[in-house]
């Protein structure tokens, strides 16, 4: 498991000639640490200096090492995932009934591979939203970490985008692929958004 494997394992992995972890593993591990960081500068930002600040502090904290376990969650699921659709298709077709059930277990398979990057997308943004939050009172000495970690999840979240058309564009489904882009369309745009808004607000207050 991802979640549980040490960094070289992972990236040894990655670099290998094997379809999994790919793409979508790598996005979730980019919201992963995008909310380690949120949650590393909400550290930061206590003491009696920040005691005024202490409940919105505490809550971020909590609140980015909720989403680091989601997003560790996730990029399991993505590779569990994506294992299930190459299996799908490599299900015998040697009869019309095996045809069908293979036909049905891809579409099944493509569909929940679809998803996992569909809930990434989601918690990228919640890492976003709670980075926003945090730069108002954050330490200034750990104030670049709050860009990196909107740019971190500003990456999960076109990556999974990327992930999601890939899946999509081979559902037959009409409703399955009416019912995921509802759950997708513009999130991710806003999510880029609000981290490049983030991002330059960083940059504005260290360049002065």
């Amino acid at each position: 498991m991802i979640s549980s494997e040490t960094i070289a394992s992972y990236l040894a992995r990655l670099a290998a000639k094997q379809p999994t972890p790919g793409g979508g593993a790598a996005a979730a591990l980019h919201a992963a640490q995008g909310a380690a960081l949120v949650a590393m500068v909400a550290r930061y930002t206590t003491g009696n200096k920040y005691e005024q600040h202490a409940p919105l502090v505490q809550r971020i904290t909590q609140a980015a090492d909720d989403l680091v376990v989601e997003a560790l969650r996730l990029a399991d699921a993505d590779e569990h995932a994506f294992q299930a659709v190459i299996d799908s298709y490599k299900l015998p077709s040697d009869t019309e009934e095996l045809k069908a059930a293979r036909a049905a277990g891809i579409q099944s398979a493509l569909t929940q591979a679809a998803r996992t990057p569909a809930e990434l997308i989601t918690v990228a943004g919640s890492v976003v939203d709670l980075a926003t939050e945090l730069f108002d009172v954050a330490n200034a000495n750990v104030i670049s970490d709050v860009a990196a970690a909107a740019d971190a999840a500003r990456a999960a979240a076109t990556t999974a985008r990327v992930n999601i058309d890939i899946n999509v564009v081979a559902i037959k489904d009409p409703e399955a692929r009416s019912l995921l882009a509802g759950q997708t369309d513009g999130i991710e745009e806003k999510v880029v958004m609000a981290a490049d808004a983030l991002s330059a607000r960083v940059r504005e207050r260290i360049l002065g």
